[in-house]
């Protein structure tokens, strides 16, 4: 198998050892996250998963949408009603312990059926089930449910492997059997434990859960390699299969951790136990604790991937999935429209819909029961008002998003074709979605509601394109404007998002006087109730440098402040997205 390739690029090699630990024992791996965009390297992965597993494993496909009842089991109605007892299915993840459980689109999992699926994941336990989730997102903000994610020990990303990697040396199921005997008995040493923990701590991770899934690999590769004790290559392969990809944080180099480790050992150990041995295949126990780390953390560091570890050292942290995606409001609850997010129990009333397939089966069980109390020749069907059910719905509201434009003379000066081309690009997006949009310019002595709430692209580019430059900025004037469109729109059910575009410099107070000093606090004022009100806001500085007084306007608003003194209208553009 070829191992080679640079940073963060998958190998053959280490994705069969994925398959080859999860086809040892898949409960106790938890699983695999599977990221993939080639339909052939996934399928030839899982046949040979599904060829190492033991002779007569369960093998089932789990679809995105499934319901709860055939996800976990529930109330057989037809046998329950016809015999008077109750009777039950049992569900999908019952029919697949001791087996293997597939994702499909696993990122597009309801976050409620993934917290049900970690929840039967932990109560399983060793009985339980592997999961292999598959991820087919193509943008970098769409990740797996952080419930599932976190019970997965392996991690592999297909989408740069070609499948040919894939068939080269394959491991035979008699092998994987023995292996398989072998990895109850691999012995754990301490200096293997502290060098995954060490490795996980420097790339930032806190959780529990990822040194355990590392020994765990760690094991599983000594086991597939005719071990009975882990070595150095087990324990860089487990961090690069289970550490590296849940990088946090920028791990330090090579050349730092060796330099850190030698000076806390240079009192403590002798000279001759801080030499590294020759042999690359030593076992835990020949090397001294904090080489063995080292080791470990550059083989992490090395297996982050590309993307991910130039977003870390620029500081920008670790890429998470965004609360809103900017092209659906909020979620609200409703009673005849949008999606179904539940049944409870109720009358049908207000619009309330029965859902009588529900009512059945809450009164099923009491049957021969209810049907014993009764005087009279008994119904088929005995029902009761405690007994109902309805549905309840839930949908997004919609989204309206509002430009506060700062048209006055020190931004007219500096920003303000940029900020109108910006303001444009954006419009685009928001009639591409279907938003609704509102302009509001402040210049002068007050702010001016340039376009009411609209979807025309026509309307507001006229609008805009007229929108005059100079004068006094009465800041306040204009968050005042915004809040109080936005709380509008929000008693007519849509969810408002502003984007406040200022230097955040003022000079017109909100009684219209000038005077900076006082200017300043009402604008801090204003800022302060607007961000009470709790609205997703943005504030971007278009000066040319960044100033404070924006900064601050921002931490007032309680919302993310962007400060771009060099950025075109598309830059621009650009940034308003990523925050929405």
């Amino acid at each position: 198998m070829d191992d080679s390739g640079h940073a963060g690029t998958p190998s053959g090699a280490d994705a069969l050892l994925a398959a080859a630990c999860l086809a040892l024992n898949p409960a106790a791996f938890g699983g695999v996250a599977l990221r993939t965009d080639r339909d052939e390297s996934c399928e030839r992965w899982l046949a040979l998963l599904r060829a190492w597993l033991p002779a007569h494993s369960r093998w089932r496909a789990l679809p995105v949408h499934i319901d709860e009842e055939r996800l976990l089991g529930g109330l057989d109605l037809a046998l329950t009603l016809r015999s008077g007892r109750a009777s039950y299915l049992p569900g999908l993840l019952a029919e697949a312990l001791g087996g293997v459980v597939v994702i499909g689109s696993a990122e597009r999992l309801p976050p409620r059926i993934a917290a049900l699926i970690g929840v039967a994941m932990d109560d399983a336990a060793g009985d339980g089930f592997g999961l292999v989730a598959l991820d087919g997102s193509r943008v970098a903000t769409e990740q797996l449910p952080a419930m599932l994610a976190e019970r997965l020990a392996l991690q592999v990303d297909l989408r740069e492997l070609r499948p040919e990697a894939l068939g080269a040396e394959r491991l035979s199921a008699a092998a994987i059997a023995t292996a398989r005997e072998r990895f109850a008995h691999i012995g754990t040493p301490a200096a293997a434990m502290a060098a995954l923990c060490t490795t996980a701590l420097a790339c930032g991770i806190d959780s529990m859960r990822v040194p355990l899934w590392a020994l765990r690999v760690a094991r599983g590769s000594a086991a597939l390699a005719g071990r009975a004790r882990i070595e150095s290559t087990d324990l860089e392969a487990a961090a690069r299969l289970v550490i590296a990809p849940r990088a946090r944080i920028e791990p330090p180099a090579a050349a730092e951790a060796e330099t850190e480790a030698q000076s806390d050992q240079a009192s403590q150990a002798p000279a001759e136990a801080q030499s590294m041995p020759d042999d690359p295949g030593a076992t835990v126990e020949e090397a001294a604790d904090g080489q063995i780390t080292d080791q470990v953390l550059a083989a992490a560091r090395a297996a982050i991937p590309t993307q991910l570890l130039a977003s870390l050292a620029a500081g920008h942290g670790v890429l998470r999935r965004s609360h809103a995606s900017g092209r659906s409001g909020a979620l609200v609850l409703h009673g005849r429209r949008g999606r179904p997010a539940g049944v409870r129990a109720g009358k049908p009333r207000m619009g309330a819909r029965l859902n009588l397939v529900a009512t059945l089966r809450t009164a099923a069980p009491w049957q021969r029961l209810r049907r014993a109390q009764q005087s009279q020749p008994p119904a088929r069907v005995v029902v009761r008002v405690d007994d109902f059910r309805v549905t309840h719905y839930r949908q997004r509201s919609e989204t309206a998003t509002i430009f506060v434009l700062d048209a006055s003379g020190s931004s007219a000066l500096h920003r303000l074709a940029e900020i109108k081309g910006a303001v444009e690009v954006l419009l685009a997006e928001c009639y591409v979605r279907r938003d609704q949009v509102a302009v509001i310019a402040f210049r002068g002595k007050r702010a001016e509601l340039l376009l009411p709430p609209t979807r025309s692209l026509v309307r507001a580019k006229r609008s805009l394109a007229g929108a005059p430059g100079g004068g006094t900025t009465p800041l306040a004037s204009g968050i005042d404007a915004a809040r109080e469109l936005a709380e509008q729109l929000r008693r007519r059910g849509l969810s408002p998002t502003l984007v406040l575009l200022t230097d955040g410099q003022a000079n017109v107070g909100r009684d219209g006087t000038i005077g900076r000093e006082r200017a300043q606090l009402d604008a801090l004022r204003a800022a302060r109730l607007l961000g009470a009100g709790q609205f997703r806001s943005l504030v971007i500085d278009t000066s040319p440098r960044p100033q404070p007084a924006a900064r601050l306007l921002a931490e007032s608003m309680r919302c993310r402040y962007l400060p771009l003194p060099y950025a075109d209208a598309r830059t621009l553009a650009g940034a308003v997205q990523s925050a929405q």
